[in-house]
């Protein structure tokens, strides 16, 4: 029986479990299969970085206050982040990694950084 590679449809010579003709036919293989998937996550890494970096830019002592037009002047997106902590008094900060943002009154924003 004579099998063919999954990407090229070349003969394969070797073991009998191989299923392409070469690292490149198989690398080509997988990132077609994967690109949908690959493309989400990446663009999603992409603002969440982004988020990050705008964070750690306007924070650099671990704890500020700031405008909501200053985050969104920088590209702040405020649908991408990584966690939500609760304090026992219900107060609800949004994590990117550790880097937070509190909601406060008249459209500013505490920003923190979280130990360790």
């Amino acid at each position: 029986m004579e099998r063919e590679c999954l990407e090229c449809g070349a003969k394969i010579v070797g073991r009998i479990d191989k299923k392409f003709c070469s690292d490149a036919c198989r690398n080509s293989y997988n990132n077609r299969i994967n690109k949908d998937s690959k493309n989400l996550i990446r663009n999603t890494n992409n603002r969440l970085r982004k988020n990050y970096r705008i964070l750690e830019g306007l924070n650099p002592k671990d704890k500020t206050k700031v405008s909501r037009a200053k985050l969104i002047e920088k590209g702040f997106d405020f649908n991408y982040f990584t966690s939500i902590y609760t304090t026992k008094v219900g107060t609800v900060y949004y994590f990117v990694y550790d880097q937070g943002y509190l909601p406060l009154e008249g459209d500013y924003y505490a920003l923190v950084k979280r130990d360790g």
